[in-house]
Protein backbone atom coordinates (compact mmCIF):
# COMPACT_ATOMS: atom_id res chain seq x y z
CA UNK A 1 0.00 0.00 0.00
CA UNK A 2 2.95 2.34 0.56
CA UNK A 3 3.76 2.35 -3.14
CA UNK A 4 0.13 3.11 -4.04
CA UNK A 5 0.06 5.92 -1.48
CA UNK A 6 3.13 7.37 -3.17
CA UNK A 7 1.38 7.41 -6.54
CA UNK A 8 -1.75 8.94 -5.02
CA UNK A 9 0.15 11.61 -3.15
CA UNK A 10 2.15 12.56 -6.25
CA UNK A 11 -0.96 12.77 -8.47
CA UNK A 12 -2.91 14.78 -5.91
CA UNK A 13 -0.07 17.28 -5.48
CA UNK A 14 0.76 17.49 -9.19
CA UNK A 15 -2.81 18.19 -10.28
CA UNK A 16 -4.10 19.93 -7.12
CA UNK A 17 -6.79 17.30 -6.69
CA UNK A 18 -7.51 17.82 -3.00
CA UNK A 19 -8.02 21.00 -0.99
CA UNK A 20 -8.46 21.60 2.71
CA UNK A 21 -12.02 20.85 3.83
CA UNK A 22 -12.93 18.63 0.87
CA UNK A 23 -15.54 15.93 1.26
CA UNK A 24 -14.66 13.20 -1.25
CA UNK A 25 -17.02 10.53 -2.54
CA UNK A 26 -15.17 7.50 -3.88
CA UNK A 27 -17.06 5.63 -6.59
CA UNK A 28 -16.74 2.01 -5.47
CA UNK A 29 -17.74 -0.63 -8.00
CA UNK A 30 -16.26 -3.42 -5.90
CA UNK A 31 -13.43 -3.96 -8.39
CA UNK A 32 -9.74 -3.93 -7.44
CA UNK A 33 -9.11 -0.35 -8.58
CA UNK A 34 -11.88 1.30 -6.61
CA UNK A 35 -11.22 -0.77 -3.47
CA UNK A 36 -7.52 0.09 -3.51
CA UNK A 37 -8.31 3.76 -4.18
CA UNK A 38 -10.74 3.85 -1.26
CA UNK A 39 -8.19 2.46 1.18
CA UNK A 40 -5.46 4.72 -0.19
CA UNK A 41 -7.55 7.87 0.25
CA UNK A 42 -8.75 6.76 3.69
CA UNK A 43 -5.12 6.32 4.78
CA UNK A 44 -3.92 9.44 2.97
CA UNK A 45 -6.52 11.51 4.84
CA UNK A 46 -4.72 10.65 8.07
CA UNK A 47 -1.44 12.35 7.14
CA UNK A 48 -2.07 14.65 4.14
CA UNK A 49 -1.43 18.36 4.55
CA UNK A 50 -5.05 18.97 3.58
CA UNK A 51 -7.83 17.91 5.91
CA UNK A 52 -10.53 15.98 4.03
CA UNK A 53 -13.13 13.27 4.58
CA UNK A 54 -13.97 10.18 2.53
CA UNK A 55 -17.31 8.53 1.76
CA UNK A 56 -17.79 5.41 -0.37
CA UNK A 57 -20.67 5.24 -2.86
CA UNK A 58 -21.67 2.21 -4.92
CA UNK A 59 -24.05 2.61 -7.85
CA UNK A 60 -25.83 -0.75 -7.98
CA UNK A 61 -26.58 -1.49 -11.63
CA UNK A 62 -29.09 -4.20 -10.61
CA UNK A 63 -28.53 -6.41 -13.65
CA UNK A 64 -31.68 -8.39 -14.39
CA UNK A 65 -33.59 -6.24 -11.89
CA UNK A 66 -32.00 -7.91 -8.85
CA UNK A 67 -30.04 -6.20 -6.09
CA UNK A 68 -26.33 -7.01 -6.14
CA UNK A 69 -24.54 -8.36 -3.06
CA UNK A 70 -22.16 -5.73 -1.75
CA UNK A 71 -21.97 -7.09 1.80
CA UNK A 72 -18.22 -7.68 1.42
CA UNK A 73 -17.73 -4.04 0.40
CA UNK A 74 -19.83 -2.93 3.36
CA UNK A 75 -17.57 -4.89 5.73
CA UNK A 76 -14.49 -3.49 4.00
CA UNK A 77 -15.72 0.09 4.47
CA UNK A 78 -16.59 -0.57 8.10
CA UNK A 79 -13.04 -1.80 8.65
CA UNK A 80 -11.69 1.42 7.15
CA UNK A 81 -14.10 3.55 9.18
CA UNK A 82 -15.58 4.99 5.99
CA UNK A 83 -19.33 5.73 5.57
CA UNK A 84 -20.86 3.59 2.82
CA UNK A 85 -23.84 4.33 0.57
CA UNK A 86 -25.41 1.89 -1.91
CA UNK A 87 -27.56 3.51 -4.60
CA UNK A 88 -29.96 1.06 -6.33
CA UNK A 89 -30.63 1.92 -10.00
CA UNK A 90 -32.21 0.45 -13.11
CA UNK A 91 -29.17 1.18 -15.28
CA UNK A 92 -28.41 -2.47 -15.95
CA UNK A 93 -31.95 -3.16 -17.16
CA UNK A 94 -32.09 0.00 -19.27
CA UNK A 95 -28.78 -0.66 -21.03
CA UNK A 96 -29.07 -4.42 -21.58
CA UNK A 97 -32.78 -5.33 -21.40
CA UNK A 98 -34.59 -2.25 -22.69
CA UNK A 99 -32.12 -0.58 -25.05
CA UNK A 100 -30.24 -3.81 -25.84
CA UNK A 101 -27.16 -1.75 -26.61
CA UNK A 102 -24.70 -3.56 -28.92
CA UNK A 103 -21.91 -1.37 -27.49
CA UNK A 104 -23.15 -0.72 -23.96
CA UNK A 105 -20.07 0.78 -22.28
CA UNK A 106 -20.53 4.41 -23.33
CA UNK A 107 -24.19 4.71 -22.28
CA UNK A 108 -23.58 2.71 -19.11
CA UNK A 109 -20.65 4.89 -18.07
CA UNK A 110 -22.60 8.09 -18.73
CA UNK A 111 -25.62 6.96 -16.70
CA UNK A 112 -23.50 5.57 -13.89
CA UNK A 113 -21.45 8.77 -13.71
CA UNK A 114 -24.60 10.90 -13.55
CA UNK A 115 -26.08 8.78 -10.77
CA UNK A 116 -22.83 8.93 -8.81
CA UNK A 117 -22.55 12.70 -9.12
CA UNK A 118 -26.17 13.18 -7.99
CA UNK A 119 -25.72 10.88 -4.98
CA UNK A 120 -22.43 12.53 -4.03
CA UNK A 121 -24.13 15.91 -4.05
CA UNK A 122 -26.92 14.59 -1.83
CA UNK A 123 -24.28 13.26 0.57
CA UNK A 124 -22.68 16.71 0.76
CA UNK A 125 -19.53 15.71 -1.14
CA UNK A 126 -17.86 18.34 -3.31
CA UNK A 127 -15.50 15.90 -5.06
CA UNK A 128 -15.86 12.46 -6.64
CA UNK A 129 -12.84 10.17 -6.92
CA UNK A 130 -12.68 7.45 -9.60
CA UNK A 131 -10.25 4.55 -9.80
CA UNK A 132 -8.79 5.02 -13.28
CA UNK A 133 -5.17 3.89 -13.25
CA UNK A 134 -2.19 4.51 -15.54
CA UNK A 135 -3.17 1.73 -17.94
CA UNK A 136 -6.66 3.19 -18.32
CA UNK A 137 -5.09 6.50 -19.33
CA UNK A 138 -3.01 4.91 -22.09
CA UNK A 139 -5.93 2.78 -23.31
CA UNK A 140 -8.28 5.76 -23.46
CA UNK A 141 -5.73 7.92 -25.27
CA UNK A 142 -5.17 5.24 -27.94
CA UNK A 143 -8.89 4.45 -28.26
CA UNK A 144 -9.60 8.13 -28.92
CA UNK A 145 -6.85 8.17 -31.54
CA UNK A 146 -7.63 4.88 -33.30
CA UNK A 147 -11.41 4.66 -32.90
CA UNK A 148 -12.46 8.33 -33.00
CA UNK A 149 -9.65 9.93 -34.98
CA UNK A 150 -8.92 12.55 -32.34
CA UNK A 151 -6.19 13.30 -29.84
CA UNK A 152 -7.67 13.31 -26.36
CA UNK A 153 -8.23 11.56 -23.05
CA UNK A 154 -10.18 12.02 -19.85
CA UNK A 155 -8.71 14.71 -17.58
CA UNK A 156 -6.93 14.23 -14.25
CA UNK A 157 -9.46 16.71 -12.82
CA UNK A 158 -12.85 17.51 -14.34
CA UNK A 159 -14.75 20.51 -13.01
CA UNK A 160 -18.53 20.80 -12.76
CA UNK A 161 -18.81 24.49 -11.81
CA UNK A 162 -22.59 24.59 -12.13
CA UNK A 163 -22.84 21.93 -9.42
CA UNK A 164 -19.91 23.01 -7.29
CA UNK A 165 -18.26 19.62 -7.76
CA UNK A 166 -15.08 18.18 -9.24
CA UNK A 167 -14.17 14.72 -10.45
CA UNK A 168 -10.64 13.53 -9.60
CA UNK A 169 -8.58 10.47 -10.57
CA UNK A 170 -5.86 9.94 -7.92
CA UNK A 171 -4.60 6.61 -9.37
CA UNK A 172 -3.59 7.92 -12.81
CA UNK A 173 0.12 7.45 -12.06
CA UNK A 174 -0.29 3.94 -10.65
CA UNK A 175 0.41 0.98 -12.99
CA UNK A 176 -2.23 -1.75 -12.91
CA UNK A 177 0.36 -4.36 -11.90
CA UNK A 178 1.08 -2.42 -8.71
CA UNK A 179 -2.62 -2.23 -7.90
CA UNK A 180 -2.93 -5.98 -8.38
CA UNK A 181 0.11 -6.53 -6.17
CA UNK A 182 -1.39 -4.28 -3.52
CA UNK A 183 -4.57 -6.36 -3.52
CA UNK A 184 -2.62 -9.58 -3.01
CA UNK A 185 -0.39 -8.20 -0.28
CA UNK A 186 -3.23 -6.40 1.53
CA UNK A 187 -5.78 -9.20 1.26
CA UNK A 188 -8.21 -7.05 -0.70
CA UNK A 189 -10.72 -9.31 -2.47
CA UNK A 190 -12.61 -7.66 -5.38
CA UNK A 191 -16.30 -8.34 -5.96
CA UNK A 192 -16.88 -10.28 -9.19
CA UNK A 193 -18.46 -8.13 -11.89
CA UNK A 194 -21.93 -9.24 -13.01
CA UNK A 195 -21.87 -7.09 -16.14
CA UNK A 196 -22.87 -9.19 -19.20
CA UNK A 197 -20.22 -7.37 -21.25
CA UNK A 198 -17.40 -7.94 -18.77
CA UNK A 199 -14.15 -8.97 -20.53
CA UNK A 200 -15.83 -8.53 -23.94
CA UNK A 201 -15.41 -4.82 -24.63
CA UNK A 202 -13.44 -2.56 -26.96
CA UNK A 203 -11.34 -1.55 -23.95
CA UNK A 204 -10.37 -5.17 -23.31
CA UNK A 205 -9.31 -5.48 -26.94
CA UNK A 206 -7.16 -2.37 -26.60
CA UNK A 207 -5.68 -3.64 -23.32
CA UNK A 208 -4.72 -6.89 -25.05
CA UNK A 209 -3.22 -5.03 -28.02
CA UNK A 210 -1.12 -2.82 -25.74
CA UNK A 211 0.10 -5.87 -23.79
CA UNK A 212 1.18 -7.54 -27.04
CA UNK A 213 2.97 -4.38 -28.16
CA UNK A 214 4.67 -4.03 -24.79
CA UNK A 215 6.10 -7.54 -25.08
CA UNK A 216 7.89 -6.64 -28.33
CA UNK A 217 8.50 -2.95 -27.62
CA UNK A 218 9.28 -2.51 -23.95
CA UNK A 219 8.41 0.94 -22.61
CA UNK A 220 5.70 1.52 -25.23
CA UNK A 221 3.02 2.41 -22.64
CA UNK A 222 5.36 4.67 -20.71
CA UNK A 223 6.23 6.62 -23.85
CA UNK A 224 2.56 7.02 -24.80
CA UNK A 225 1.78 8.33 -21.32
CA UNK A 226 4.74 10.72 -21.52
CA UNK A 227 3.52 12.00 -24.90
CA UNK A 228 0.10 12.72 -23.37
CA UNK A 229 1.65 14.66 -20.51
CA UNK A 230 3.88 16.67 -22.85
CA UNK A 231 0.94 17.46 -25.14
CA UNK A 232 -0.73 19.59 -22.47
CA UNK A 233 -4.21 18.61 -23.69
CA UNK A 234 -7.24 17.97 -21.47
CA UNK A 235 -5.53 19.27 -18.35
CA UNK A 236 -2.48 17.01 -18.58
CA UNK A 237 1.06 18.31 -18.00
CA UNK A 238 4.51 17.09 -17.03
Amino acid sequence: MQKILGYVRKACEKYNMIADGDSIAVGVSGGKDSLVLLRALAEYSQFAAQRFTVTAITVDMRYGGADSDFSAVSEYCAGLGVPYIILPTDIGQIVFDVRKEPNPCSLCAKMRRGALIDEAQKAGCNKIALGHHNGDVVETFLMCLFNEGRVGCFSPVTEYPDRGQSLIRPLILAPEKDIMSCCRRSGIVPVKSLCPADKHTAREEMKSWIADRERTDRGFSKRIFGALERSGIDGWHE
